[in-house]
């Protein structure tokens, strides 16, 4: 099957840099994409382009096979059936919900009052149908805005931060509800986030963005769990940094040897471990646990603080051997004592390994 919506080598300068680098991706029909990325890496400004508001240098744009945007060719953004989302609802203050809703349909009055009220309703929204902006919470108004682009049955949806003006309890909930009614409809969706949560609970899959560039792009499990780099980790997680040299295809660290094939000997090479994936275990004498093949060789830290995050305590450590400070997070209340030695593990088959 033909993707929905096909970018191809997409390349914007503004001056002498590029803003948008070489970008080629595809969304097919009923598929979520999600633009990840740091401010200014060139998301907005390749959503944009898909809008047609701004145009590419280079490259070419195909909506359902068809060039909308290219060399001689620019199809206006009226014409590319294709909804907008933003951070900005932009309700018509003057009309009610139903009537925002209907606003840009062309059929006929009944038919365009029977859609959104089938929408509103579709989003929880169909005893609010006759309420103005003004009377309509923060919540409410976002799933208006969203309706109201889905009613002219776009073929793609671009959403550019959408949900960054509410509060996290209620944008988990519109956030699912604008997923399954996307769905539903089988709109192909470009969306914007810097959020890496938001981007992992919504996307089929992710493009993640680096200085104009797409530098990965996978699903929301690969693409967390097999970064490309330690930048792309870190984008997702706090992690921590073990560093060695590679010797024979080995690296010593605190937590034993490690096999790093492929670097050269005397290569600097950086282990990466995210926090949940260190194992805490207790001071025994002086003695740590027992080295197992799974969880390597313990060492030996002490605490200098531990906090509680609600879900989670956070414990960070200085370790004995070479003074490095490690975070580990654990599940439910655990809070030693600063000065406390507590041994460390490590997931061998949670570890990353990167050139340094």
């Amino acid at each position: 099957m033909s993707p929905r919506l096909d970018l191809r080598n997409i390349v914007k300068r503004f001056g002498a840099s590029s803003v948008v680098d070489d970008i080629s991706l595809t969304v097919a029909a009923g598929q979520i994409t999600c633009l990840l990325g740091p401010s200014g890496c060139g998301k907005s400004t390749t959503l944009r382009i898909v809008a047609g508001v701004e145009r590419q240098d280079a490259g070419e744009i195909y909506l359902d096979n068809r060039l909308v945007c290219g060399p001689g060719t620019h199809v206006p953004p009226e014409q590319r059936s294709i909804g907008l989302m933003f951070q900005d609802f932009a309700l018509f203050p003057h009309l009610t919900a139903a009537q925002n809703v209907a606003f840009g349909l062309t059929g006929a009055k009944a038919e365009n009052r029977a859609r959104a009220h089938d929408l509103l309703e579709r989003v929880g929204l169909s005893a609010f149908a006759e309420k103005y902006p003004h009377e309509l919470s923060g919540g409410e108004q976002q799933r208006v805005a969203l309706v109201r682009a889905i009613a002219p049955k776009p073929k793609v949806m671009l959403m550019d931060e959408p949900f960054s003006g509410l509060d996290n309890r209620l944008r988990d909930g519109i956030r699912d509800e604008t997923l399954s009614v996307l769905k539903e409809e089988g709109t192909a969706v470009l969306l914007v986030t810097h959020e890496p949560d938001e981007a992992m609970r919504m996307a089929d899959e992710i493009a993640l963005m680096r200085d104009g560039k797409i530098v990965q792009r996978g699903n929301p499990y690969n693409i967390y769990n097999a970064p490309v780099d330690k930048a792309a980790a870190a984008f997702f997680s706090d992690i921590n940094v073990i560093r060695g040299q590679s010797n024979g295809a080995l690296t010593d660290t605190p937590f034993g040897q490690f096999l790093t094939p492929g670097h050269s000997d005397g290569a600097t090479v950086e282990i990466v471990i995210r926090p949940q994936h260190l194992r805490i275990d207790f001071d025994r004498q002086g003695r740590g646990p027992n080295p197992t093949p799974s969880e390597g060789v313990p060492a030996r830290g002490v605490v200098e603080r531990a906090r509680f995050m609600g879900r989670e305590s956070l414990v960070e450590f200085r370790m004995d051997q070479d003074g490095s400070i490690l975070t580990a997070t654990v599940p439910a209340v655990f809070l030693p004592k600063p000065g406390t030695a507590l041994w460390l593990t490590m997931r061998r088959d949670r570890c990353l390994v990167f050139p340094g």
